[in-house]
């Protein structure tokens, strides 16, 4: 990266990759050799070669390559035994033969010792392409490697640079530790020589540092590594180039050794810097002098801390100063050649000042100069700004100056496109958080949670939970911050995080109350997450007498309540709940009898799991035989938590890496931060009964806001029935309590979600689509109907199984959660739900399922998670088919799939202008379709504009000129293109009917949304 900040590619990193190239790889023998590489006469081309390569490229078939390559060898073969000593221009001619044969793919085993003898060669040409062979084909535990370390020890005491450049290249380039053996101590004598020429002093540094990296243990420290450092010092630029890139390295095991490098490092960066163009005119790349240089000896300082010499500390100042100045100048060239080489100075600039921390004005001038690129054109300069204004942040001097920009973070974080950058959007607001504005930040950083991409929700989760602790004011805002963080994204919600918000609110009195309150609103939501069940459960089972008060949180209220979920939920979380009824038999004498006759009930004390079954056997027993002193005694209220350090913290820098520490630490050491105790609780022995309960079980639960302890076939075992309970906790729309899985990120439409595919099932799978589809039920097209305008409810339902439907779609994305609800006492067996497409629904749709088990116990729920991607437009409903066996009788059910193209409409908001513009745009009458029909429900205006709402387009307001009539605008998301549609509704309440018209860019579309909408009035 130009910065040295980042692995990211892009246009400002890639630059200096290119520029560090040509210079780096110098030891590949380009420059040095060519420096001094004698003329080569008329006579030296070798047409036998040109030849060969010019037949092998006229080959029409491999076959016919292999022949020739064949011929070939059997030639150079016979002539290398042959009893006439070849001369040097053959040798040369046939080795490198073998070596483009070799280059084709070809093994080569033989002509290595011809190789070997070209390096005695007194030509140029010969030796070079003798090296060149070696380099390519001779591994280190050839027998003739002593040999050829002979050859490369004669060409480096033969005083002759073009053939000491030829040996230390072929030196680097093998790179091997037997080559190191050999001379790792005599290449420090050549680089450090008073006559070695400058094209001979590059190339042995660079060969240096090449055995350096690999073999470091056999590179001897002497007394050349102070006459390395004024290296520094030397006219010629590449060489100086070549000693910075072997200093930079051998410093950083050995900094004492180089540390009078930094005086000498400042000097020529400042000669640099403020030299014109003119001055360095064969290193000036694009108007910029000595860019890969520059960037060097700025990296080398950071090896260093700030320099304790005055004069050298003034200098360097000055140095970065005036980087920071040019940077504001106007550019001298549009290329962006040019502004990749200034941006890559000035990044490693700001790197440097970032790294001594201690001068406050660079420190905000740097701050400012990355503020203009947050809303630069180039997107690797808006990443590479955000990235550095994070280091930023955690420095006292600079962290105010960070905030200033706090708005177009924001407003990167909710509109960027790519979704790298939105990440350190995201790491800058948690950088720059303090008490001031962290209210604003988390409340930012939950809104853009809804949309995050799903690599990075479970990060932005427990930044949230971290935020929210360490700067709440007051711990209800904390509290309502964690429960809407389980809402949003409950399923990125850790252990940690619900353990955490459980430790604190034992551990602070004045929250509890609060607490019991908040959850137990939360809770009367028709879905919840099993996270809020956890949370519920537990805080409801320590603090549900602080709410009983009230009637409406009786305790028969709230078992009633937990109760609803308790069939709903995994394991682990029966278990809590379990332990939440025996505390509730000590908090309300009155609730004993009911819970005592659950924790009688089959399905506990002969529950399968053995957890389960020993915790309600236990619990009964104890209710049962234990006096009102025992049980107040062994159920008493959570003893507070000692302190110790946040889990969620320690999660979080192992999540980000090991080189993360800094950035996640107090950088800022706010005075305020102990206060909200960034301490956490551990658990003592006495709570490890109440503990066992809390495991963890990811994955989203539709939970019942109906009390029911036994299922009954007329039992709304989904919940989705019961209209959604309107509380100051949680939404009024069921739909929005989903977990919300979808991107607005252009990048994430292009497939399904990442990482998903080790979990789920390809579209492909035999194991979950099927090639035959039967025949779907005779009402499945009234049921499809039902979800034009919604996405949740119950799609289907008979005496055995309730099917239910939590969907959300976003772009050309989707995911849909199918509930399957066993009705009956009796386990379903070989359960197996199979998608498959009708017609060619395959290429226009792509849907990933999720496996599902086999077994559905009695009274239990399973769920499918179905992701979907829209390809292109269509007409067709995926199919669902649902087999099993109930009682050994074979049940078999299909129906379609509540998937129609609308659901990937996106809303779009118009004004009356724009609106009509288009329509008038939209005239060609294959674009348009309309329908007359009459009405077959009650013509309720609020009834029409939910529908059209729940439909995907914007209703746009006092854009037709007839108030009555309504008007809509969206785009249809696909993969493959977007269509533009318009509607207009115009209801006629004295005939009892409709005129529907619609009109989008593509005729299929138009006519299918038509007949989709008007089977809705």
């Amino acid at each position: 990266g130009a910065s040295g900040q980042s692995n990211r590619s892009g246009s400002v990193r890639c630059c200096w990759a290119r520029l560090g190239r040509g210079a780096e790889r110098s030891i590949a023998g380009s420059r040095s050799a060519t420096a001094t590489m004698p003329a080569v006469s008329k006579g030296d081309g070798m047409r036998g070669l040109a030849v060969f390569i010019s037949d092998i490229r006229n080959c029409k078939s491999k076959e016919a390559e292999i022949k020739r390559i064949n011929k070939e060898l059997a030639n150079i073969r016979s002539k290398f035994k042959g009893d006439k000593a070849l001369d040097g221009y053959s040798k040369k001619k046939y080795v490198c033969k073998l070596l483009f044969i070799f280059l084709l793919g070809h093994d080569i085993d033989f002509g290595h010792m011809e190789a070997v003898n070209l390096l005695s060669s007194n030509k140029y040409t010969e030796k070079q392409i003798g090296y060149l062979f070696i380099s390519v084909l001779v591994n280190s535990n050839s027998e003739l490697i002593r040999l050829i370390n002979n050859a490369i020890k004669n060409d480096l005491a033969s005083r002759n640079p073009t053939f000491m450049c030829l040996a230390l290249h072929c030196i680097a380039n093998v790179g091997s530790r037997e080559m190191a053996e050999a001379f790792a101590s005599e290449i420090p004598r050549i680089l450090v020589a008073g006559d070695t020429m400058d094209s001979v002093k590059q190339s042995a540094a660079l060969c240096l540092l090449r055995l350096y990296k690999t073999s470091p243990d056999l590179v001897p420290m002497g007394e050349w590594t102070s006459r390395v450092v004024h290296l520094l010092n030397d006219q010629h630029m590449g060489v100086v180039t070549a000693a910075v890139s072997l200093i930079a390295c051998l410093c950083k095991k050995n900094p004492d050794d180089f540390k009078t490098c930094v005086s000498l490092a400042v000097s020529r960066l400042s000669r640099i810097v403020s030299s014109a163009s003119t001055d360095l005119q064969d290193y000036t790349y694009y108007f910029v002098p000595a860019p890969w240089l520059s960037v060097k000896l700025l990296r080398l300082l950071q090896c260093y801390p700030p320099p304790e010499d005055a004069a050298v500390k003034g200098r360097l100042v000055e140095c970065l100063e005036t980087i920071l100045n040019k940077a504001q100048e106007p550019p001298k060239s549009k290329k962006v050649q040019h502004s990749n080489a200034k941006n890559a100075i000035l990044f490693e600039a700001i790197s440097l000042i970032i790294h001594y921390d201690s001068e406050p004005n660079l420190l905000v001038r740097a701050c400012n100069q990355l503020g203009q690129f947050l809303q630069h054109r180039e997107t690797n300069l808006r990443y590479l700004a955000l990235e550095s204004m994070c280091t930023l942040a955690s420095s006292e001097f600079s962290h105010e100056a960070v905030k200033t920009h706090i708005e177009t973070v924001i407003n990167a974080l909710k509109t960027e496109r790519d979704v790298s950058v939105r990440q350190r959007a995201a790491d800058l607001l948690y950088a720059m958080c303090d008490r001031t504005n962290a209210k604003q930040i988390v409340s930012e950083m939950l809104s853009y949670l809804e949309t995050a991409d799903y690599s990075i929700r479970e990060e932005i989760v427990l930044k949230v939970a971290i935020l929210a602790e360490k700067y709440a004011v007051d711990y209800s805002w904390y509290v309502d911050t964690i429960l809407n963080l389980i809402r949003i994204a409950g399923d990125y919600v850790s252990e940690e995080v619900w353990y955490r918000v459980i430790q604190i609110v034992i551990n602070r009195d004045d929250v509890q109350g609060y607490a019991a309150k908040t959850v137990f609103e939360a809770l009367q939501a028709p879905a919840c997450h099993e996270n809020m069940v956890k949370v519920g459960g537990y805080i409801l089972g320590e603090f549900g007498n602080l709410i009983a008060g009230d009637p409406r949180s009786s305790p028969l209220v709230q078992f009633n309540l937990l109760h609803s979920k308790f069939h709903l939920c995994s394991v682990s979380t029966r278990a809590l709940l379990l332990s939440t009824y025996i505390k509730f038999i000590n908090l309300f004498p009155e609730t004993k009898g009911t819970i005592q006759e659950v924790l009688r009930s089959d399905s506990q004390i002969r529950n399968a799991d053995v957890e389960l079954q020993q915790r309600a056997v236990e619990y009964l027993k104890l209710s049962s035989i234990a006096s009102t002193d025992v049980l107040a005694t062994v159920l008493e209220e959570m003893p507070p938590f000692p302190e110790r350090e946040s889990s969620i913290l320690a999660k979080l820098k192992k999540k980000k890496g090991p080189g993360a520490g800094s950035e996640l630490d107090d950088g800022k050491k706010d005075p305020n931060s102990e206060i909200n105790g960034g301490m956490e609780p551990s658990a003592s022995t006495a709570c490890r009964t109440r503990e066992k309960a809390c495991t963890h079980s990811a994955g989203p639960r539709v939970c019942s806001s109906a009390p029911q302890s036994t299922p009954s076939p007329s039992a709304d075992l989904l919940g989705l029935r019961a209209a959604p309970v309107a509380t100051s906790g949680a939404p009024a729309s069921a739909g929005n309590l989903l977990v919300d899985v979808f991107s607005d990120s252009p990048s994430a439409t292009t497939g399904l979600v990442p990482g998903a595919e080790e979990n789920f099932l390809s579209s492909g799978a035999a194991a979950s689509v099927s090639e035959d589809p039967a025949l779907p039920i005779a009402e499945a097209d009234e049921l499809l109907n039902k979800f034009v305008c919604k996405n949740n409810g119950v799609l289907f339902e008979n005496q055995l199984l309730q099917i239910g439907v939590k969907s959300e779609f976003r772009q050309n994305l989707g995911r849909m959660y199918l509930f399957y609800g066993n009705k009956t006492s009796v386990q379903f067996q070989s359960f197996t739900p199979t998608v498959s497409y009708p017609g060619d629904l395959q290429s226009q749709l792509n849907i990933q399922t999720k496996a599902v088990e086999p077994l559905v116990e009695g009274g239990a729920q399973v769920q499918q998670v179905l992701n979907i991607e829209c390809l292109s437009d269509f007409t067709e409903a995926p199919l669902i088919n649902i087999k099993f066996r109930y009682g050994g009788t074979l049940q078999n059910l299909t129906l379609k799939l509540p998937i129609t193209v609308n659901k990937f409409f996106q809303a779009t908001e118009m004004q009356s202008q724009d609106f009509f513009q288009r329509w008038k745009q939209l005239s060609l009458p294959q674009q348009e379709a309309q329908k007359i029909f009459k009405a077959n429900h009650a013509m309720d205006s609020e009834v029409t504009k939910a529908k059209l709402l729940g439909f995907g387009s914007a209703l746009l307001e006092k854009v037709d000129p007839n108030p009555d009539n309504y008007v809509g605008a969206g785009i249809i998301q696909t993969k493959a293109l977007q269509v533009g549609c318009l509607l207009r509704l115009e209801p006629n309440a004295q005939a009892q009917m409709y005129r529907l018209t619609l009109r989008t860019s593509k005729e299929s579309v138009s006519k299918h949304l038509c007949e989709l909408l008007s089977q809705q009035f």
